[in-house]
């Protein structure tokens, strides 16, 4: 940004209290997360705003403002996740303009629309549409899983699939199954409530329910998958660096006719025991340079969460760093590097 200080107004048109409120945010939350964010003091009176500090955030300011204001126009609901993606993932570009998604990659279905953020979100939807196999790798709250089901929803939507297949290992932090009470099917489903929250929000608690009962849309654990061919499903495998390796080349090879597979992971959180390798990790190395497979890489940027998540996981990136020098690719500790992109994206 250049050190010049401006000042400027901008009067938001037309003049609508409600989209107002909605811009503005509880207590004026979503106003006072992009004045802290870009270090600029803003004020406001009604529809009329004005801004002041360096420059290029002040036109960044309000144009990001402009255009949020535009989308509460549309019926979005402008929260402080929606203003934090805007800001983390555009950035200020030369022109000091923020660039927002193109239509084309606005994920539509029938409850909401949900636009990728980032370069990134916009490569891994690109190359979900592109691609039958599709991996997303990247650290918490950046996007992949909730990414993931939003395509998934709208292919269904479009008949584009008959079915929606979601599956995660039933492994977490080192936790044995059999000490959690209830029987199989109760032990897992808390590993699969952020699925079900992200189902119920694109579609709705009945409708999720309805296409539960017809097995329209199916949640399992992966242990479930073998011997099984999906033909004409979606298939999303969440909390993928907690496969095996040979889970990993069973889950892949279950791919039928007319189906579309997406593969989620961490690689810093792998909670297999320590002499198992990750078979997300494995996977992309066989696969590294295979057409057709897409694979998006996420880093800490990408983090949608509280802006203080993007610095946790940015912290400890710097200490996998600092502490395994002999592995900076990662290859072993499934160590994430930032910015790194593997062929076939």
């Amino acid at each position: 940004m250049s050190t010049e200080v401006a000042s400027r107004k901008l009067n938001l048109e037309p003049y609508d209290s409600r989209r107002l409120a909605n811009l503005c945010g509880r207590l004026d939350e979503n106003i006072q997360h992009i004045s802290r964010r870009l270090g600029i003091d803003i004020f406001n009176r009604g529809n009329e705003f004005t801004f002041s500090g360096d420059a290029s955030a002040v036109d960044a300011a309000s144009n990001v403002i402009s255009l949020l204001y535009d989308q509460a126009g549309e019926g979005l609901d402008i929260t402080p996740e929606m203003v934090h993606l805007q800001l983390q993932g555009t950035g200020i570009a030369e022109d000091n303009t923020v660039e927002f998604p193109a239509d084309d990659m606005v994920v539509r279905t029938k409850r909401t629309r949900i636009r990728p953020r980032g370069d990134h979100q916009r490569d891994y939807v690109r190359s979900i549409r592109r691609h039958d196999i599709n991996f997303g790798i990247g650290p918490a709250g950046t996007g992949k899983t909730w990414l993931a089901v939003a395509c998934a929803v709208e292919s269904l939507e479009r008949g584009e699939v008959q079915r929606i297949m979601l599956v995660r290992p039933a492994v977490e932090a080192g936790e044995k199954l059999g000490f959690l009470p209830g029987d199989l099917a109760e032990k897992i489903d808390p590993y699969l409530r952020p699925l079900y929250d992200a189902l119920y929000e694109m579609l709705g608690f009945e409708q999720v329910a309805k296409y539960m009962e017809r097995s329209v849309i199916e949640v399992a654990p992966l242990a479930y998958m073998r011997g099984r061919t999906l033909n004409n499903s979606f298939i999303i495998l969440d909390e993928g660096q907690n496969t095996t390796m040979e889970q990993m080349k069973m889950f892949l090879t279950r791919m039928g006719f007319g189906s579309k597979a997406v593969l989620t992971g961490d690689m810093t959180q792998v909670d297999l025991p320590r002499h198992q390798r990750s078979g997300l990790v494995h996977a992309l190395d066989v696969l590294d340079g295979e057409k057709d497979i897409g694979v998006t890489r996420f880093d800490s940027r990408d983090v949608v969460r509280h802006p203080l998540v993007q610095r946790i996981v940015e912290a400890y990136e710097r200490y996998e760093l600092d502490n395994n020098p002999d592995d900076p690719a990662g290859k072993q500790t499934g160590k994430q590097v930032p910015g790194k992109h593997a062929p076939g994206k």
